[in-house]
């Protein structure tokens, strides 16, 4: 496990540069919101670039098929074009690993990592996954945390002893915040006005392709836009930090325009601060990174 880190992430984090070695753009010299910039994910204060890259399509099948030296060529190519936000999960199998290695030899301060906690939770205790996180990632600490694809209204009760175990690795800064993606309209319900919630990971797009539903589980059923958006905004007003995913609909969007559409819709709810995307060749990273810059001009 490195161990460079994280003192050296403490003293930099409360601002970050965006000189050209860290790859944004910077805000207030341009006037204009690019993929590179560097946003403050509301109370949280980690700071990521607007555009994540994503390991989890087809949740890892799309990555891992590059084998790893077209992953780490692909990942490379990311962070040269300054994507500095890297995103993983428990049940990636292999993912969060691959990514570790993709990043080897990169300054730990460049760059953000994301993981996810599965849920329902299985294997060893909460502390001892943690633990496990950091070494598939080797990283001393990882800057976000999510409990993964929460559905049951009631997780908050279910899965209290995850939510302490975060929290004690937060106050000894293993990771820098905590928070959960959502997967259906009867957790979501429950986002606004959580306390312990400091970043929402919510699936957004202009037609529901994706999005969440009544159901506990994923269906094909369109979602629901109109109420995902005004839980979104209402947790982004609470103060939690927004990252966007299911963007393209999980690769549904295959038209161009379409693609713009989703952009355009999630970029400027003014709620969202960062979208994730999963992505397969270099193409796809000069696509997004073109649109996101275009879409918000």
């Amino acid at each position: 496990m490195a161990h460079s880190t994280r003192r050296d992430f403490l003293k930099t984090a409360a601002g970050v540069s965006l000189a050209a070695g860290l790859g944004g753009s910077a805000l207030a010299d341009t006037g204009k919101r690019t993929a590179t910039d560097w946003v403050t994910l509301g109370r949280s204060n980690v700071k990521v670039t607007r555009l994540a890259f994503g390991t989890g399509s087809k949740s890892g099948a799309v990555q891992r098929e590059l084998g790893q030296d077209g992953f780490t060529r692909l990942v490379r190519y990311a962070y040269d074009r300054g994507i500095r936000f890297f995103e993983t999960a428990e049940g990636y199998h292999g993912m969060p690993e691959m990514l570790a290695t993709a990043l080897k030899g990169l300054p730990r301060d460049s760059y953000r990592l994301m993981t996810k906690y599965s849920t329902p939770p299985y294997g060893p205790p909460p502390a001892e996954k943690i633990d496990l996180y950091r070494r598939q990632l080797n990283s001393e600490y990882i800057d976000i945390l999510l409990l993964h694809c929460l559905r049951p209204p009631t997780w908050r009760q279910d899965y209290m002893p995850l939510q302490d175990a975060m929290s004690e690795a937060k106050d000894k800064k293993i990771i820098l915040s905590h928070g959960a993606s959502v997967h259906g309209l009867p957790a979501l319900r429950t986002f606004p006005g959580n306390q312990w919630l400091d970043i929402a990971m919510i699936r957004m797009n202009h037609t529901g392709i994706h999005m969440d539903t009544e159901q506990l589980r994923d269906t094909n059923d369109i979602g629901s836009v109109d109420e995902v958006v005004k839980h979104t905004k209402a947790v982004h007003q609470q103060g939690m930090g927004v990252i966007s995913m299911k963007l393209v609909g999980e690769g549904s969007y295959t038209d161009f325009a379409d693609r713009d559409r989703a952009m355009k819709f999630a970029m400027n709810l003014g709620c969202v601060d960062c979208v994730t995307l999963g992505f397969k060749n270099t193409a796809e990273i000069d696509e997004a990174i073109d649109r996101m810059a275009r879409v918000m001009a």
